[in-house]
């Protein structure tokens, strides 16, 4: 994985004014291994919430020896900040940011336990790629979208979204990485890889 662009647009290792631990940070993510079905690029940062910002942005497809590209069955953004200063907020000075979205079957979407199982996989899936982590924060989030007039002959949509931030331990952010990979992964439906992961039971519409 290359990551290109950066806040500012200075490039990892060739600025100065990058301080040394974001520098480690964004080398440690080029390091990552993710598994092979998350299709990551770098998008642009958001900009006012850190003096320093990496941003990626990912789609789970099913493995295919097919020409055509299967259709994204989850996607979902990872934003890693830092402050040099610190924050107390965040309890240190690097935060993630993520953001998951997955289509749902309808009964599944009905599920009154489903936002603590979205929580879960996000515990487990960090627990699982050794990611010491603080302050850990999220919102599960269901989506039933209904069409009308022209669009009536549309089926329902629903979906998933989960919002969540953490403050990672240490300075190990490639593990970090691959375990937001594992948690897309498990809300596209694929089976945990490695064992320790909670996929969901049933099958996915297309996000």
């Amino acid at each position: 994985m290359t990551l290109v662009g950066l806040q500012n647009g200075a490039r990892p290792g060739a600025s100065p004014a990058l301080p040394g631990a974001f520098r480690t940070a964004l080398r440690e993510l080029r390091d990552a291994s993710p598994r092979r079905e998350v299709r990551l690029r770098e998008i642009a940062a958001p900009q006012g919430l850190a003096p320093h910002a990496v941003a990626l942005a990912a789609d789970v497809r099913p493995l295919s020896d097919a020409e055509d590209i299967p259709p994204a069955v989850a996607t979902g953004r990872f934003v890693l900040l830092h402050d040099p200063e610190g924050s107390e907020l965040w309890q240190g000075t690097f935060r993630v940011v993520t953001y998951i979205k997955a289509g749902l079957e309808l009964d599944v979407a009905e599920d009154p336990m489903l936002g603590a199982v979205a929580w879960t996989w996000l515990v487990d899936s960090l627990e699982l790629r050794h990611a010491d982590y603080t302050a850990a924060g999220g919102t599960a989030t269901r989506i039933l979208a209904e069409s009308f007039g022209t669009l009536a002959e549309r089926p329902d949509a629903t979906e998933i979204e989960m919002r969540a931030s953490w403050t990672p331990g240490g300075r190990a952010m490639g593990a970090h990485l691959e375990a937001w990979a594992e948690m897309v992964c498990a809300f596209a439906g694929l089976p945990p890889q490695p064992d320790g992961v909670t996929a969901l039971p049933v099958p996915r519409k297309d996000a």
